[in-house]
This record gives structure tokens, sequence and C-alpha cells, in this order.
């Protein structure tokens, strides 16, 4: 099994920045990607990014050009740098990972962008 943690996130205006990370641990030799969902209220949860092994990214068009995903393979943790937050980026953003089991969660981190 895969666990993990997320931290960062709260409150930021609009156009502001935050940082999340994920750290990862337990199976972490099974992991193929790690990436980064977030969910809004009434909405469906949504693909934010996601980063391979290899370090090869992917974006929703929504958040290209504002955030970054990362990885420390060192400290098993992936980031999400978001910049130019815009209200609608106001969700529970989760970390996730795919392994050769399954995919895996963390509990969540609240993002709020005020207007």
């Amino acid at each position: 099994q895969v666990q993990l943690v997320e931290s960062g996130g709260g409150l930021v205006q609009a156009g502001g920045s935050l940082a999340l990370s994920c750290a990862a641990s337990g199976a972490i030799f099974s992991i193929n990607y790690m990436g980064w969902y977030r969910q809004a209220p009434g909405k469906q949860r949504e693909l934010v990014a996601t980063i391979t092994n290899g370090g090869s990214t992917n974006y929703a068009d929504s958040v290209k050009g504002r955030f970054t995903i990362s990885r420390d393979d060192a400290k098993n943790t992936v980031y999400l740098q978001m910049n130019s937050l815009k209200p609608e980026d106001t969700a529970v953003y989760y970390c996730t990972c795919n392994s050769w089991v399954a995919d895996y969660w963390g509990q969540g981190t609240q993002v709020t962008v005020s207007s």
C-alpha cells in the first residue's frame, strides 16, 4: 500500500499563490505516476496535473501556465505550485498516485481563493 499525506492549502486572494505538498510512504517502488485532482462543491473531481517517474508532466487546460507540478524523489514528495490563482480554483485538492496494484488518494486539502 501507499500512504499519501498532503500539506499546504488555505485561503488566498485572487492573483495570489499557494503551494501544496504530498509526501508518499509505503510501497513507493510500485508508483507509476503521481498527481493532483480537485473537487469543487457540486462538481465532479477533475484532473489538475500529473507527473510520471520520468518527470513528464500533464496539466488541465484550465491551469496551464499558472500551476507547476514537480517532484523530489529523495523526499518521496510531489509539489503543486499554484500562481495567479482565481476564485474558480477554489476546491478540495487531492493528491493521488497510480501504482501496480491500485490508485491511492490523500485526505484532501482545502484551497479557497477569494475575489
